[in-house]
């Protein structure tokens, strides 16, 4: 089932198994009301069943560059191209949120961000990464990281 992401009046739906699925789906509300603000673009959110090739390519760039295994099961996931960017999203029960930004053209930024929900602790896959704060008035307190990607996946 497709979602479209209302930062007005935030939903948990598709969220509800989550421990903390209010700041999760506070953090979705977040990330779609930055893309509509900056350009224009209205968030959708899918099933991981809907796209799995958005989840497949999220679970390789973190294998491949990290060896990074995400033991909680994805709930949604959000892949569409904008400003030059390829992006994929998936949202994870446990509160988690991870995108990958992948510049479309060679040379341009290519990342993988991690975001964690108020209320959730740091998986254990990601105790390496050190995590900054963030206010936000649909999320309350967002935890953030992230790493640069080196290889390609076009």
């Amino acid at each position: 089932m497709t979602y479209t992401v209302d930062f007005v009046d935030v939903s948990t739906t598709g969220l509800e198994s989550s421990p903390v699925a209010e700041a999760l789906a506070g953090l979705r509300a977040n990330e779609a009301r930055y893309y509509k603000n900056k350009y224009d673009h209205v968030f959708v959110t899918s099933t991981p069943d809907e796209a799995p090739e958005v989840l497949d390519l999220v679970t390789r760039v973190l294998h491949d560059e990290r060896g990074i295994v995400i033991a909680a099961p994805p709930l949604e996931v959000s892949g569409f191209e904008v400003g030059g960017l390829r992006m994929s999203y998936v949202f994870y029960e446990s509160g988690l949120a991870i995108n990958v930004m992948y510049a479309i053209e060679d040379g341009g930024k290519r990342a993988v961000g991690f975001k964690l929900s108020m209320g959730m602790d740091v998986p254990a896959e990601l105790d390496a990464f050190k995590f900054a704060r963030q206010r936000s008035k649909l999320a309350g307190e967002i935890r953030g990281s992230y790493f640069v990607i080196k290889g390609e996946y076009a």
